[in-house]
């Protein structure tokens, strides 16, 4: 992943020098559980541990690998090279260059599914804020991109909180399918290595053992995981994308927060342009994209083959690094996003009093009128705000239809915004239980 969208703690967790010392620490604790099956010697297992405090040369790994072609042999003559041949003779007693691989990479999926979860606690946080800030702001709901009826500004920011919520827990949930460890070597068989020796080895790394594994762990866990960061991606953009229709300039109900000295545009010094939220709708397509191919990485032949590799080579780093820049910049931007609650009002009533119809539908229909006759004395009235410009109220009073069973006081009562908020709380109370 490029610098541009990376952040250095997850960066750092898929870095040569991370993998590097995972792979070494699953090989010492296999070799210390190896010793005391008595299968190699102690000092064996004891020698290896010189290796916990040195810096493994990633260059020279990268130098043997050119002659092996082979990543995990690469590895292991280098850390020969360090703790020395002979008392390295024993290393990797058992085990298949996949026990490494995956268990390692299951490692580094829980380290970055933790700081996902950091991440995700922050945004939520932002939310919540947001929401109870402007639980009371109204603004006008939209269905098909129309005016539909009042909401407020804070259910907003509240379903997007229980959205994101919902993403907290399938992150959860992903983490600990990708929990499992796997030493049981060649086709998983344990013929040349003890079970004991893969639940150490797990209990060290905080991993628990995969119940049954090939020559590699299941791909269907690697595919649950990918696909929840995909939904969570999903969900930025779904946020991003009303906050870029909150700042189109004919609503301008909210907008990025624009700094000092920023530009909006090469050409128009006037421009201020959503870019966060639509740079958050671009990386959220990355994320996404590692769905389909992670769940292709189900299917392997028999035992084991490595067409799954060069894929999670790729995603595994690029999805979590692009999905940790995004949930930061996302909580950035909610945690600044500008509200204007005048022109939220300004445009509700563009349409002079028509989001009310329904009330007033409603109200006919317990007159005593027909639906069919209550919706066409509506849209009738309706239909001259749309294409005159006329104000609802003054329609509805002037239709003798409508005031033969409804007062001027009744009509007026209809118009009253309170009432489409009068269950704020409760719904408040459904989300952050409060």
């Amino acid at each position: 992943m490029i610098l541009r969208y990376s952040r250095p703690e997850m960066v750092a967790i898929w870095s040569p020098e991370t993998k590097f010392r995972i792979w070494f620490e699953i090989e010492a604790h296999a070799s210390d559980a190896q010793a005391r099956l008595g299968v190699i010697p102690q000092a064996n297992a004891d020698a290896l541990w010189k290796a916990r405090d040195v810096a493994f040369d990633v260059a020279r790994i990268d130098e043997i690998e050119a002659v092996t072609k082979h990543d995990v042999i690469a590895f292991l003559t280098h850390l020969a090279e360090i703790v020395g041949h002979e008392e390295a003779r024993f290393v990797h007693q058992g085990m298949t260059s996949s026990d490494v691989l995956d268990t390692c990479f299951n490692v580094q999926l829980l380290r970055a599914a933790d700081l996902l979860i950091e991440d995700m606690d922050a945004l939520l946080a932002a939310l919540k804020r947001r929401a109870y800030e402007h639980k009371d702001t109204i603004r006008i709901g939209r269905s098909h991109g129309i005016h539909a009826e009042p909401t407020t500004m804070g259910l907003t920011f509240a379903r997007f909180y229980a959205e994101m919520d919902r993403n907290k827990q399938r992150l959860i949930t992903a983490r600990k399918e990708i929990a499992t460890g796997a030493i049981s070597g060649a086709v998983g068989t344990f013929a040349n290595i003890d079970p004991s020796v893969e639940a150490h080895v797990c209990a060290k790394l905080g991993l628990e053992p995969e119940p049954i594994s090939t020559q590699v762990i299941p791909r269907d866990r690697h595919a649950a995981f990918f696909a929840a960061l995909g939904v969570v991606g999903s969900s930025i953009d779904n946020i991003a994308t009303e906050v870029r229709h909150m700042q189109r300039t004919e609503v301008l109900e909210a907008e990025e927060f624009f700094s000092k000295g920023q530009k909006g545009s090469s050409a128009m010094p006037h421009k201020r342009n959503p870019v966060l939220s639509e740079n958050l709708s671009g990386l959220a397509r990355l994320v996404r994209m590692s769905v389909v191919p992670a769940m292709e990485n189900v299917t392997l032949w028999h035992e084991r083959d490595i067409s799954h590799s060069s894929v999670e080579r790729n995603i595994g780093p690029d999805t979590t690094i692009t999905l940790d820049f995004a949930l930061g910049r996302l909580t950035g931007l909610v945690d600044k996003l500008v509200i204007y609650p005048d022109n939220m009002l300004a445009n509700m009533n563009k349409f002079k009093g028509l989001v009310h119809s329904q009330r007033v539908l409603l109200e006919l229909t317990q007159k005593g009128l027909s639906r069919e006759d209550s919706y066409r004395l509506v849209q009738r009235n309706a239909m001259r705000v749309w294409e005159e410009g006329a104000d609802f109220m003054t329609e509805l009073k002037a239709d003798p239809e409508v005031t033969a069973v409804m007062s001027e006081a009744e009509i007026e009562d209809k118009f009253d915004l309170g009432y489409h908020t009068k269950h704020v709380d409760t719904i408040f109370n459904r989300v952050f239980g409060d």
